[in-house]
């Protein structure tokens, strides 16, 4: 992989990037708040299933075959993905969620290299189309753009070979994540390097899994994430916005 190919990607991995990542924890305030991830050790595990059984399942896939989409040119696929997204999120948080992000991250790629306007027009222009075909059936619908799609354009036109993209990917939520777990739990420096370390070493085989999946095993179906993701909206004291 080039020089220039890794540093985009470490750029697209890290914290610092100003798409809003730091404000969501993605239920697991929620599993502190209900006494399922109230320790290291719990938290950890927590975060561990949550890779395995979501994010390898679900948003790893459709970021692997939106590169793919986005460097074949295949707006249609583009559109069918975005959607898949948005039907697949439970609750009003987990969309807004990918929202925000996707159209942050879209916003900074205007100021970027990594993609052109058109491309970037083109991904709005995939989720009106997405809307306008849904809409025959339901006129409240609104789709927009998301995350794991806006990353997949920011990843694709890096060059980096598509492993690399997921573990990118997957690397910059673990760090999110282990940030929340910190401020919520809450732990110390130590606990959180020792469960991003814990993390790191399952990213490669969720990769890997998700580079296996099709869109016949692609799935988004964690039930109890759910649960907690509408008991977040009424939780008496939240410190994010998921």
């Amino acid at each position: 992989m080039l020089d220039s190919s890794l540093m985009q990607l470490m750029w697209l991995a890290s914290p610092a990037l100003p798409i809003g990542g730091f404000s969501y924890s993605e239920c697991l305030e929620t599993a502190v708040d209900t006494a399922r991830a109230a320790t290291e050790k719990e938290a950890s595990a927590w975060l561990v299933d949550h890779l395995h059984l979501s994010l390898a399942r679900s948003d790893l896939p459709t970021v692997a075959q939106g590169i793919t989409a986005w460097r074949t040119h295949d707006m249609p696929r583009i559109a069918q993905l975005n959607a898949w997204v948005l039907q697949t999120r439970e609750s009003s948080e987990l969309r807004a969620q990918s929202v925000q992000m996707g159209k942050s991250l879209l916003d900074w790629l205007k100021n970027h290299t990594t993609a052109t306007p058109s491309q970037i027009a083109a991904l709005a222009g995939a989720a009106q189309g997405a809307q306008t075909a849904q809409s025959r059936q339901d006129a409240t619908v609104t789709l927009e753009p998301t995350y794991p799609l806006a990353y997949a354009l920011a990843a694709s036109a890096t060059g980096a070979p598509l492993r690399e993209c997921l573990l990118a990917y997957a690397f910059g939520w673990a760090e999110n994540m282990v940030q929340a777990a910190i401020k919520s739990v809450p732990l110390g420096q130590s606990a959180g390097q020792r469960i991003l370390s814990a993390l790191t070493a399952e990213i490669p085989a969720a990769v890997d899994h998700a580079l296996a999946v099709t869109d016949d095993t692609r799935q988004a179906f964690t039930p109890m994430l759910a649960i907690l993701s509408s008991q977040h909206e009424v939780q008496y004291s939240r410190l994010f916005r998921s």
